[in-house]
């Protein structure tokens, strides 16, 4: 972590001491800015990680007022996600009782693998159905909503704002990478819903179920690549894959694994990803599954690291603004500008980033189509 100046990397102490639930030493870093610690941390969404290594700092004393600063926007995180877990209550009783079966994905369920799951940063509402419940749900919410999104048809995805929360309905968890990757989503999503391999976990009286944990760590991963290879990728969601892996690092069925990760293609990747969260984000490396120490994917790392920190949350240091862009220009925009994000990913996996650079292109154009 040489290349990190002083504030970036006492923000990784902190989000490790977070995370892990363990000390945290900043003297080593010299003098640093807590407001500038902050600012990466609401970048990467992860204020209430960073918060979390606040209470675990034991060698110097930082500026009040901007320690207080940190806990309000924690405790507004806290009520937010309370507000939250009753929506997800509400809402899958309201589906339950119209016979709909529904998992909730990503969110609010993987919190739950965390120290302080009231301290993660809340997003949407995903929900994944299969092929008639999605249509049973689209039926059953789109009344309620106050806006709707565009349907993405052909991926059964669509999302809805309802009492102000975005709530968005999955028919599939496809990546759009290739369709090696997406058969093997398929498969996984069968898995779940045929043989009902699911978990569950109680919220506020409610059972939500939850893909089960094998599932879930392939969901969660390409997850991760998809927003990698699209749009830019967060800390947040690594932080989250880390914290399912760790809670469950005793029934992870890891040999499934790798032959999953092995008929996607994207083996590299994992082991690329896995070095980063053992380096940068202190995940314990027993604790990681297929973790590899050789050096090429430390190098990976480093790289990751870079785009994670430019892109922030998301990508949304990235995000591109069409606004009073003609339709041509619009897509020449995009054009260039996936070719751009190829080139940089081309510099961490080169054949992947070839490989998957149609379903990019074509993501993009759709996007700029839509003026998104």
């Amino acid at each position: 972590m040489k290349s990190l100046n002083n504030n970036q990397q006492a923000f990784f102490e902190l989000l490790r001491a977070g995370l892990w639930n363990e000390e945290a030493r900043l003297s080593k870093f010299g003098a640093i800015n807590l407001k500038e610690i902050c600012r990466i941390a609401e970048e990467q969404s992860v204020v209430g990680l960073v918060a979390a290594g606040l209470e675990h700092v034991t060698d110097v004393k930082l500026p009040k007022e901007e320690v207080l600063l940190v806990v309000g926007q924690t405790l507004q995180l806290e009520q937010r996600n309370k507000a939250m877990n009753a929506f997800v209550a509400k809402l899958i009783g309201r589906l339950r009782d119209a016979g709909i079966y529904a998992l909730l994905v990503k969110g609010q369920g993987i919190a739950q693998c965390y120290e302080k799951p009231l301290w993660r940063a809340c997003g949407d509402v995903d929900l994944l159905l299969n092929a008639d419940d999605y249509e049973k749900a689209k039926k059953l919410l789109l009344p309620l909503a106050t806006e709707v999104e565009t349907e993405y048809t052909h991926f059964k995805h669509v999302g809805m704002t309802i009492d102000g929360w975005v709530v968005e309905l999955h028919g599939t968890l496809h990546s759009r990478l290739s369709k090696r990757v997406d058969r093997q989503i398929d498969a996984v999503q069968e898995d779940t819903f045929k043989l009902g391999n699911v978990r569950s976990w109680e919220n506020g009286g409610v059972t939500v179920f939850l893909p089960a944990v094998d599932n879930d760590v392939i969901f969660v991963f390409t997850h991760i690549l998809h927003h990698f290879f699209f749009e830019g990728i967060g800390l947040r969601q690594i932080c989250d894959w880390c914290r399912l892996l760790w809670t469950y690092r005793y029934v992870i069925d890891v040999a499934g694994l790798a032959l999953r990760l092995d008929e996607m293609g994207i083996m590299s990747e994992w082991k690329a990803f896995a070095t980063y969260a053992v380096e940068y984000l202190g995940m314990p490396a027993e604790a990681m599954p297929l973790y590899s120490d050789d050096a090429k994917w430390s190098r990976k790392a480093v790289r990751i690291n870079a785009f994670v920190l430019e892109v922030g949350n998301f990508g949304h240091k990235q995000r591109r603004d069409y606004g009073g862009m003609s339709y041509l220009r619009r897509k020449f925009v995009s054009f260039w500008g996936r070719l751009s994000d190829m080139l940089r990913h081309f510099s961490i996996f080169p054949l992947d980033s070839i490989r998957f650079f149609g379903g990019v292109l074509r993501s993009g154009l759709h996007a700029a189509v839509r003026g998104e």
